[in-house]
């Protein structure tokens, strides 16, 4: 009857089965090593999007440094043109350098538009969440 009796009462925890200390420490290290492999997946995440952006911006400023070059290449063969004959071939010409630079011009603004999105290229994300981790371990730690 005592046996049945104990059934029905509130089990207590039975220091017995409780973890030891190196348990504890052990469970501590494991998920810490988690903890941070997962922080530096962030991490490179954030820093191959950043990449992405940033390469994307140069790719624009490429394009604008290539456009460039062509409509002042075109615009001093209009005026090599223009000098040399004085006829309507050399208005093409500076028409077709004006369009060049105006391209220039455009990719210039796209391509400083992708570098500004880029910003900082420190993975925010990454260490905000490393320093939550380490103040929530801190203050675990003082209790």
């Amino acid at each position: 009857m005592a046996d049945s009796m104990a059934g029905n009462t509130t089990k207590q925890a039975d220091p017995a089965s409780a973890p030891s200390a190196g348990e504890l420490v052990s469970r501590v290290a494991e998920q810490m090593s988690t903890l941070i492999r997962d922080e530096l997946r962030l991490a490179q995440a954030e820093l191959t999007t950043k990449g992405k952006k940033a390469g994307l911006g140069a790719g624009f400023f490429g394009q604008a440094l290539l456009f460039g070059w062509l409509g002042v290449a075109t615009l001093v063969a209009a005026a090599v043109l223009g000098l040399a004959n004085a006829v309507p071939a050399w208005l093409a010409a500076v028409i077709v350098g004006v369009i060049l630079l105006m391209l220039a011009g455009m990719g210039a603004l796209m391509g400083k538009r992708q570098v500004s999105a880029v910003g900082s290229p420190l993975p925010r994300e990454a260490v905000a969440g490393v320093r939550r981790d380490f103040d929530t371990l801190k203050e675990s730690a003082k209790r």
